[in-house]
């Protein structure tokens, strides 16, 4: 097989999105003339754009998708290789790519995402949201739909039911209230009647450059779109707004109509051919006819819908890398990696959704597949393999002292710090909250007196002096209450 190496780089990356790209990026920058090649199976990168440190450890950013062009034009170094991994054989150094060539590494990052898991891959009319060829296929299939069910309580399943007109949505939940990946029930109740009020108007239209691809077809007989889990490499995953630039607009005049089924799961999905032979009643909202596709639930209703949408989480893309190779996989099936973000694989470095944090965490961060922390990973494995060939020692990056995150729901921007939902510390821990309905939401956690975490929704103006507040351990048991009192201004207290 060595004859037929086409050639060997100092460092390979594998994956467009934003642990890879910032990986390469720091790379090139650290060493520029470093051999670098980027491997994807997509034309298109994911780039951070706009970013902004706003305190020690938050940050804020935009995801831009682009070319790879633009990537290569930056970095003289770079070579972009068009093409899905097809074999990783680790022990010699070699990664085969699905067009049949080889090339040879010192250093390798696996930062090939995660790609979404199915409700079902064997039935029609069921879609999986995760890259922007699916998300442009949703958005089509939208607007002749007239019902639809979303199905999961993660970030885009909160997205999509949000933004989704024209449309009837019923939203099944396996939890007892929205957004349990992160919020408590509290600021769900808070978030909640948004789903019935209008929507404001947007204030500008979104300044990003938008690539299409080619449009995909959808038949009764295909169940995977665009780069779904029926393909070898999803495409990156979507954008933090996503949804915008998508017109998601259904076939009716009514502005949003969203029903919420609580502490339920899919049973059964069910074409219409076999939706006469079940002799199940179906529970319907109005008295509309024929469905082509229904969907019964554990709570024992079953909706007619024009598709569904499977929005329940994703499991780390491992493929095509565990074959014929030792690597050590976490309990949720990611790559263990060390603080150095290598795997048990010699010279193989893995970052972003594809990884599980193997070191022993802070008492204040979690891993957590987002957006933020793909760009802290792929930065943090960029420095150690360049720190490597320079024989410079390297610490864990300070970013993973406080888990933080800053996103929108619902159009309220949100922040969360640390143990935000009071994770892991059992019932030694107590509550704090401020609650102005239609404007914010603040929950602070104390344990022994000290703010261990914290979830702000709405322009609240608090996530410096509580991040402040986290990491320096203040004991803030002399304020009580005071904390969250909005005619004391707390940040005059901390200065």
């Amino acid at each position: 097989m060595e004859s037929k190496i086409r050639k060997t780089f100092k460092f390979v990356v594998i994956g467009g999105g934003i642990a890879g790209v910032t990986c390469v990026e720091q790379l090139s920058y650290s060493l520029p003339s470093a051999d670098v090649a980027l491997i994807t199976a997509g034309s298109h990168i994911k780039a951070v754009t706009n970013y902004k440190q706003v305190a020690k450890v938050l940050e804020e950013f935009d995801v831009e998708e682009q070319p790879t062009s633009v990537l290569e034009e930056k970095f003289p170094n770079l070579t972009v290789i068009h093409s899905p991994v097809k074999t990783l054989l680790a022990q010699s150094h070699l990664v085969e790519t699905a067009d049949g060539h080889i090339y040879g590494y010192e250093m390798l990052c696996i930062c090939s995402g995660a790609r979404p898991k199915l409700l079902t891959h064997d039935k029609p009319y069921v879609l999986g949201i995760r890259d922007t060829d699916s998300a442009q296929e949703f958005q089509k299939q939208l607007t002749k739909a007239r019902r639809i069910v979303v199905v999961g309580n993660g970030g885009i399943a909160l997205e999509l039911v949000y933004e989704v007109e024209g449309c009837e949505v019923i939203w099944a939940v396996k939890d007892n209230a929205i957004g349990n990946t992160f919020f408590d029930a509290g600021a769900a109740k808070f978030l909640v009647p948004s789903l019935g009020a209008d929507k404001p108007e947007r204030a500008a239209p979104c300044k990003r450059s938008r690539y299409t691809t080619e449009a995909q077809t959808f038949t009764a007989d295909r169940h995977t779109r665009g780069r779904g889990p029926g393909h070898t490499e999803p495409g990156s995953a979507l954008g933090p707004d996503w949804h915008r630039g998508l017109v998601l607009k259904g076939a009716e005049q009514a502005s949003r109509r969203v029903s919420v089924e609580y502490q339920c799961e899919v049973e059964t999905i069910f074409t219409s051919e076999e939706m006469l032979n079940s002799q199940l009643e179906t529970y319907t909202l109005d008295t509309e006819g024929k469905w082509p596709v229904y969907v019964k639930l554990t709570n024992g209703k079953t909706f007619g819908c024009d598709f569904v949408v499977s929005a329940t989480g994703v499991t780390p893309n491992t493929e095509p890398f565990l074959h014929g190779n030792n690597f050590t996989l976490a309990e949720d099936g990611g790559l263990r990696v060390d603080d150095h973000m290598v795997t048990s694989e010699p010279d193989v470095y893995a970052a972003g959704d594809v990884c599980t944090a193997g070191w022993e965490h802070s008492e204040l961060w979690q891993q957590m597949r987002l957006w933020t922390q793909a760009r802290q990973m792929g930065w943090h494995a960029g420095r150690c393999m360049a720190a490597r060939v320079l024989s410079e020692a390297i610490e864990l990056d300070f970013c993973f002292e406080l888990f933080s995150h800053i996103t929108k729901f619902f159009n309220y921007k949100v922040v969360l710090l640390g143990k935000f939902n009071a994770q892991g510390l059992g019932s030694d821990y107590e509550l704090l909250l401020r609650y102005t309905k239609d404007q914010e939401y603040v929950k602070v956690v104390l344990q022994k007196g000290r703010m261990v975490g914290a979830v702000l929704i709405g322009e609240t103006d608090l996530e410096e002096t509580f991040e402040n507040l986290i990491l320096n351990k203040m004991d803030l048991t002399e304020y009580g209450e005071d904390l969250l009192n909005p005619n004391v201004d707390i940040e005059d207290y901390f200065d």
